[in-house]
C-alpha cells in the first residue's frame, strides 16, 4: 500500500488515463471515477501472480481494497489500458497469445453494483475478452417426465461436435476411477461456497450434504472448445442464469396435460406412490412457472417427440450455425511490447511498432468494441478485430491514418 502511494502521480484537473513505469519494474495505472480512483497495478515481482486493484477514495483520503471477482490474468512483461463506456477497463497485456492479451476490469457496471449491495464493500470484476460471436449456451428446462433428457441425449447424438456439456463442481469425494476435471470438478466446500457467494455459479444444491452446483467458467469454457454447452437444469436454476450476465437460449418443454404427463411418470416404473406424488406436485409449480413467468424464450409441447425434436432443431438453427472460435489477430503470435492504445468512439486504435531492414514501420489493429456481450464473471465477448495495410514512415503514418479512420 505504501510503495502504491508513494509512486502514484496523477492529474486530478484531467479526466485522462495515464500508464507507467515503477522504479520496482511494476506498472501501475489510475482512473478517475467520481470521488474513486482505481489504481490497476501489475510487476515483474516473481511472487505476484496476477494484477493488484486498489481504490482510492477521493472524499475520505483513505485507500481500499476491493473483493476481485472473475477470472483474474497472469501477469505479462507489461500492459496497456484504456477507459471504456465509464464503467470499466479495456487491459491488452504484452507479449501474451491472443487468446490472453485482451482482458476488461469492470468497475461500475450492473454486475459489479449488485455485488457490491451483496458483499457491502467494494468491488470490481475481471473478465477475458473473446473475439466474435459464439453459440449461445442452451438451457433446456421442463418436469420430471417431460421427455426434455430423451431430446437432449438425440441432440448430443446427432450433433456430437456441435454440443457439449459443461463439467460440474462438487464438495464430495472422488469415486473409484473418477477424474477431477472430466467427472466433476472435485472442490473444497469453504472455497465453492466463497465461489458461489461470488456470483461464480450459475446454479448450486445441497444433495445429501454435499454442494453441487454448475460454474460460469466451466460453461464459457465448453463455449472457448467451439461447442454449443447444454444446460439441463429446474426453473429455480434457470432463473438464476436469467440474472447472471450469460446471454443463453432458454428452452422450456411442456407436456401435452398434466393428466399425460402423470401417465408417463407412472409408465416408468421407477418410483414409489410417494415419489411420483413428490415429482407432481413439483412438476405442477414448473409448469406454472414456466408458462407465465416470461422466464424462457420458447416454449415446446412434447406430445409427439419427433415433431417436438424438429422445431427444437429450429429454434437452434441446426445445420445453419456456425462457430466463430476467438481468432489470432497478431501476425507474430503475441502482442509486442512496442505498441499504444487510443480510443475514439467505441473503436480502440493499437499501434505495433516494429523495425525491419532498418526502417521503422507500423502494424494498425483496431479493436471495435461496439457490441460488447456477457462479461464478469464469465467472458466478454462480441469484440471484432481488424488489421489495417502496413504503413511505412513511423508515426507519421499512424497520423495520418487515424486522420482518415476518425
Amino acid at each position: 500500500m505504501g510503495e502504491a502511494q508513494e509512486s502514484f502521480h496523477y492529474d486530478l484537473e484531467q479526466d485522462a488515463l495515464v500508464g507507467f513505469n515503477l522504479k520496482s519494474g511494476g506498472y501501475q495505472t489510475p482512473i478517475v471515477l467520481g470521488q474513486k480512483i482505481y489504481i490497476v497495478r501489475g510487476g515483474t515481482n516473481a511472487a505476484a501472480l496476477s494484477f493488484d486493484v486498489q481504490i482510492f477514495d477521493k472524499s475520505t483520503g483513505k485507500w481500499l481494497i476491493p473483493t476481485v471477482l472473475g477470472t483474474q490474468p497472469t501477469l505479462s512483461k507489461g500492459y496497456s489500458a484504456v477507459l471504456l463506456n465509464k464503467d470499466r477497463l479495456l487491459i491488452l497485456k504484452r507479449d501474451s497469445a491472443p487468446d490472453e492479451c485482451i482482458w476488461f476490469l469492470e468497475v461500475d457496471t450492473p454486475f459489479v453494483r449488485e455485488q457490491k449491495k451483496l458483499v457491502g464493500c467494494e468491488v470490481v470484476a475481471w473478465s477475458k475478452g473473446v473475439k466474435g460471436e459464439a453459440p449461445k449456451p442452451v438451457v433446456i428446462s421442463g418436469p420430471s417426465g417431460v421427455g426434455k433428457g430423451t431430446l437432449i441425449s438425440k441432440l448430443m447424438k446427432d450433433f456430437p461436435s456441435t454440443f457439449g456439456f459443461s463439467v460440474s463442481h462438487t464438495t464430495r469425494s472422488p469415486r473409484e476411477n473418477e477424474k477431477d476435471g472430466v467427472h466433476y470438478h472435485f472442490s473444497e466446500r469453504s472455497i465453492m461456497e466463497k465461489d458461489i457467494r461470488d456470483g461464480k455459479f450459475l446454479e448450486s444444491a445441497n444433495v445429501h450434504g454435499n454442494l453441487y452446483g454448475t460454474s460460469i467458467e466451466a460453461v464459457e469454457a465448453v463455449t472457448d472448445s467451439g461447442k454449443r454447452c447444454i444446460l439441463d437444469i429446474d426453473v429455480q436454476g434457470a432463473r438464476s442464469v436469467k440474472r447472471s450476465s450469460l446471454e443463453v437460449v432458454s428452452i422450456f418443454i411442456c407436456p401435452p396435460s398434466f393428466e399425460e404427463l402423470e401417465k408417463r411418470l407412472r409408465a416408468r416404473g421407477t418410483e414409489t406412490e410417494e415419489q411420483i406424488q413428490k415429482r407432481l406436485r413439483n412438476a405442477k409449480a414448473e409448469l406454472e412457472q414456466g408458462k407465465t413467468s416470461g422466464l424462457f424464450d420458447h416454449l415446446l409441447v412434447n406430445d409427439d417427440l419427433e415433431a417436438c425434436y424438429t422445431n427444437l432443431k429450429k429454434i437452434l438453427n441446426l445445420g445453419m450455425q456456425s462457430n466463430d472460435k476467438c481468432q489470432q489477430f497478431i501476425e507474430n503470435g503475441e502482442l509486442p511490447v512496442d505498441h499504444t492504445v487510443s480510443e475514439t468512439e467505441q473503436k480502440v486504435l493499437i499501434n505495433c511498432e516494429t523495425t525491419e531492414l532498418g526502417k521503422a514501420s507500423t502494424n494498425l489493429f483496431v479493436l471495435d468494441v461496439s457490441s460488447l456481450k456477457g462479461g464478469a464473471p464469465g467472458r466478454t465477448r462480441g469484440l471484432k478485430v481488424y488489421s489495417i495495410e502496413r504503413l511505412a514512415g513511423g508515426l507519421n503514418g499512424v497520423k495520418q491514418m487515424q486522420n482518415s479512420i476518425y
